[in-house]
């Protein structure tokens, strides 16, 4: 059992209010997600064209991973967090004018600041959490950290569904987008001033610090197998999750991306029945990190990843035969199995890098293009047969079955 330290008390507020952070662009990133099946419906728009939805947020990623992450690095992480939180603001403000217009391309640009933002916070949050207490409790620290993106992720669709389907389904109108939006803007914008005010104490990360010391709950040395002053492309295990990091958000994009048209077209129910089905299944979510963070006390992160996907496989192959109910609540426990996959990947594949961790943390943010990739890819499939559609993420999942099991210890490569 690890007996090192989850955090200290000198860390208390911050570690609460980094945790906050997850939280909100949970909010921002699951009604992404309600927005796709409700353009369809004003817009009139395709499944494949709104998968564009998740291309604009994704595709922010891939482009604000690196500006994120040398702007954390010359600022530090408060000035950071503060310009995440802006650009989040201002794209929640965009929505107003955008829903006068009623312009999907226009959504598209609003969605696009919006999620530069998420993706700022994002390189920001993770190497800040890690950062908060002892390397070998920052597996723990980033589950637990992600559980509460899982309580974010929850009320996401709640709010979709209450506010956009609830009260702009009938009439057709986006009014209810725009005010939901603005709402959201003015608390991002109020958080903002806030954090502006706290203090955060000197830190030095210890992925910097204690390079020596690996996961411990693996018993494993191979401190002869990596060097932490090479570069990151020669950093097999960086490289790798990288990749991993890539078919994780993209299975998960792809999987929330048409949740609610698998619950209409297949379960016959109601868009707003079934975003309250999609937040129950964020709940598996947030449970499966709050799970995860517990079990790694006793299993090794990269163990339980690899379990956890191999049940992801099995769940996507049951939702692919249309099976009814059986079928629908194996879509809603794919949260469960998906929850340890985004935090475990990512802090596996800082491990070692030394003072490299904040290019590294861009990199991994930069790998969420993925989740740009494969919802209109899967959206070309839903037009004949949603179901079919979720046959796709099990290539996702072998492949980060491999990187759990082959590719994640810390190695230099030659």
């Amino acid at each position: 059992m690890n007996s090192a330290k989850f955090t200290e008390k000198k860390y208390l507020i911050v570690f609460s209010f980094v945790i906050s952070l997850f939280f909100f662009w949970a909010i921002a990133l699951t009604m992404g997600d309600v927005l796709n099946k409700h353009f369809q419906n004003v817009l009139s728009i395709s499944k494949s064209k709104s998968g564009l939805v998740q291309l604009s947020i994704f595709g922010a990623y891939a482009l604000m991973g690196i500006p994120a992450g040398l702007f954390m690095k010359k600022f530090g992480y408060k000035l950071g967090v503060i310009l995440g939180l802006s650009l989040f603001a201002g794209g929640c403000f965009l929505f107003i004018p955008a829903a006068n217009n009623m312009s999907f391309d226009f959504f598209r640009v609003a969605l696009f600041i919006l999620a530069m933002g998420m993706a700022t916070l994002e390189t920001v949050a993770h190497p800040f959490v890690a950062a908060l207490g002892d390397e070998r409790t920052s597996d723990q620290r980033v589950n637990f950290a992600q559980s509460f993106n899982g309580l974010g992720a929850i009320i996401g669709p709640l709010l979709g569904g209450f506010f956009i389907f609830g009260a702009g389904q009938e009439d057709n109108s986006l009014d209810s987008v725009k005010s939901l939006y603005a709402w959201i803007g003015i608390v991002i914008l109020a958080i903002t001033i806030i954090f502006f005010f706290i203090k955060v104490p000197s830190l030095k990360d210890p992925h910097a610090e204690e390079i020596e010391m690996l996961e411990h709950a693996t018993g494993e040395d191979h401190h002869h197998d990596s060097d932490p002053n090479a570069p990151l492309w020669k950093q097999r295990h960086f490289i790798f999750a990288v990749v991993a990091q890539f078919f994780n958000i993209a299975a998960q994009g792809g999987t929330w991306a048409f949740f609610i048209n698998y619950g209409v077209e297949k379960m016959h129910l109601q868009e707003t029945q079934a975003s309250y089905y999609f937040s129950l299944s964020m709940a598996m979510m947030m449970i499966g990190r709050f799970v995860g963070t517990f079990l790694m006390k006793y299993i090794a992160p990269n163990k339980l990843l690899a379990i956890f996907t191999a049940c992801n496989i099995v769940l996507c192959l049951i939702i692919s035969q249309s099976f009814g109910w059986v079928s629908f609540i194996s879509l809603i426990m794919l949260n469960l199995f998906l929850s340890v996959m985004y935090p475990t990947i990512f802090s596996l594949g800082l491990k070692r890098l030394g003072n490299k961790v904040q290019q590294a943390s861009s990199f991994l943010v930069m790998a969420m293009f993925g989740g740009a990739v494969f919802p209109p890819i899967m959206g070309k499939i839903a037009e004949t047969d949603v179901a079919h559609a979720y046959l796709l993420p099990i290539i996702c999942y072998v492949i980060i079955i491999v990187f759990a099991l082959k590719f994640y210890k810390p190695k230099t490569l030659k």
